[in-house]
């Protein structure tokens, strides 16, 4: 809704700009977005630059702001959702409340799990899965084309993982943590196998992936590095996929099929695919030898340069510092190392950007022999976790409360009924 240019009328109770973002929660351009999508309506203050608002209509707003959101402020008129799980402050994050980066540093991805499950930390514990549930999830992934891509493999594998569980309708706390112990290595398990490595199983999930993943044999060092990463990537808030999954929880679907909502959102390419992009683009640079030409050509072609920049971090993202300092430690890795830091910089001269989280992924994949695709299914099944802890906080929430309602903008009804 355009401004409106009247003057208000002596019974009417105006706000300011700022009156308002206060009432709301919000900053000052919120307040100007919520016009423009026709949430509340102003008027230009005579002879000023400024806008005044009904009292009324901001005050009605920030009722239904608190209301959608559980009673936060600052909601900025989108959903928001109480959780205990993850904080991102400035260029940190923490799972409950701990900082992420030491726990992936000090504890294997399987104890970050149950800590965001249970707030207990159980070291050494590690996930097992049953023979027939295994066995199922192999063979209708098994059963896929070729062609088909990591998650699409996670999601069916999940599918057949829930067809073979008859108590999977059971929402109770026991319950869907023995499925979260359960699925997380099926999912792994099903995926064909790259590596076959000899070496006597520990019960780790790390070295299990690995052999999914790469032809090479690991050493400890590049194993670590695989494990920390997956605990690096357990959560990040409400990203798209998560909030899919606390859409299907809210609905009460069970922990199957709100892992599988998340895994059909991880694919966009927006999402867990953006590892992949980083990949290629870290693979040309080291073919051309200077990261230059490559910038320049994503650039002329209007492509934003993948593994750079994220909007929940001004600086560095943590996670990448993270993996950075782990895979310094690995001899060879450190040509990729070095690609990465010339796509930082060459692009720093166009725009400062730090590297995000996939571009370190990317440095790991590529260093490892792995397929461009590694980084997205290291992404599923990490974030996996992170789901299944949504999904039980959202379990204990009132049914169906991720409903948001819609603002209709079509044409006006009545309309006549349509002509054949």
């Amino acid at each position: 809704m355009r401004d409106q240019d009247p003057l208000p009328g002596p019974a009417d109770h105006r706000l300011s700009t700022k009156e308002a973002a206060e009432l709301l929660g919000v900053k000052p351009e919120t307040v100007y977005a919520y016009v423009s999508r026709g949430q509340l309506s102003s008027r230009r203050v005579p002879g000023g630059r400024g806008s005044t608002f009904d009292a009324k209509e901001v005050e009605t707003l920030a009722r239904r702001n608190r209301r959608e959101s559980g009673g936060s402020p600052g909601s900025g008129g989108e959903l928001s959702v109480r959780t205990r799980i993850t904080f991102i402050d400035r260029d940190r994050y923490y799972f409950r409340g701990v900082d992420a980066t030491e726990l992936a540093a000090r504890h294997s991805y399987e104890e970050i799990a149950e800590w965001l499950w249970t707030g207990r930390m159980q070291p050494g514990i590690t996930f097992t899965a049953p023979d027939a549930t295994v066995d199922t999830a192999r063979h209708a992934v098994d059963a896929l084309p070729e062609h088909t891509g990591p998650t699409d493999r996670l999601r069916v594998a999940a599918i057949a993982a829930a067809a073979a569980d008859p108590l999977r309708f059971d929402l109770s706390e026991d319950a869907v943590l023995g499925t979260a112990r359960t699925l997380i290595p099926t999912l792994v398990a099903a995926l064909p196998p790259v590596l076959h490595d000899r070496r006597r199983d520990d019960g780790r999930l790390a070295p299990r992936l690995w052999t999914r993943l790469s032809g090479r044999k690991p050493d400890e060092a590049s194993l670590r590095a695989l494990d920390t990463a997956l605990g690096l990537l357990v959560d990040h808030d409400l990203a798209a996929s998560t909030l899919a999954v606390r859409v299907a929880a809210s609905a009460r679907a069970h922990a199957y099929a709100a892992v599988s909502a998340g895994l059909g959102v991880l694919e966009g390419p927006l999402h867990g695919a953006a590892s992949g992009l980083a990949h290629r683009l870290l693979l040309d640079v080291l073919d051309r030898g200077d990261a230059a030409p490559v910038i320049a050509e994503e650039l002329r072609a209007g492509r934003r340069i993948p593994g750079l920049g994220h909007r929940l971090y001004p600086g560095e993202d943590p996670r990448a510092r993270a993996l950075f300092t782990l895979l310094e430690e690995i001899p060879r890795a450190e040509p990729a190392l070095l690609a990465a830091r010339d796509i930082v910089a060459t692009t720093a001269r166009h725009t400062p950007l730090q590297a995000n989280v996939d571009l370190a992924l990317a440095v790991l994949t590529v260093s490892s022999g792995m397929p461009s695709t590694a980084g997205e299914t290291i992404f599923a099944v990490a974030r996996t976790a992170g789901w299944i802890a949504h999904a039980l906080e959202e379990y204990g929430e009132r049914p169906l409360r991720m409903r948001p309602s819609g603002t209709y903008v079509g044409p006006k009804p009545p309309q006549p009924l349509p002509e054949p």
